[in-house]
């Protein structure tokens, strides 16, 4: 596990430097960091947005006494998404767009949730209630 976090928290921003160079290089350094600008507040702006719909969403359920497993998941997914869209980089700003997009978000949740059922079941994930 340690070597997979230091290769993503190494590989990362080297990519990341390597791309805002590029686009620095063929549009200028202003331009690129007006770009950042942009998506970090585009960024802010959806995931809060969404978030809000979202806890409508999670308080009708309650209410209704249910869980709400997905929409904790879709919680999840949004509060990833909006970091990422904070993180300056063009690659970060990509993924984190995917995440807050509804379209690709259930995608991401489909695989999400597959992979937490498959994990839970196998015994590889332990929840520890007080």
């Amino acid at each position: 596990m340690f070597m997979k976090l230091l290769i993503l928290f190494t590989l990362v921003p080297i990519v990341e430097l390597y791309v805002l160079l590029e686009i620095g290089a063929l549009v200028g350094a202003p331009a690129t960091i007006g770009l950042i600008f942009l998506t970090g507040i585009a960024g802010a702006y959806l995931a809060r947005l969404q978030g809000f719909t979202l806890l409508n969403r999670i308080q009708t359920e309650m209410n209704q006494g249910r869980m709400p497993r997905g929409e904790l998941i879709d919680g999840a997914i949004i509060l990833v998404g909006g970091v990422l869209l904070l993180t300056p980089g063009f690659c970060t700003d990509l993924l984190g767009f995917s995440l807050l997009a509804p379209l690709t978000r259930n995608l991401y949740k489909t695989w999400l949730s597959r992979w937490l059922e498959k994990n839970l079941s196998s015994g590889r994930i332990h929840i520890h209630r007080l």
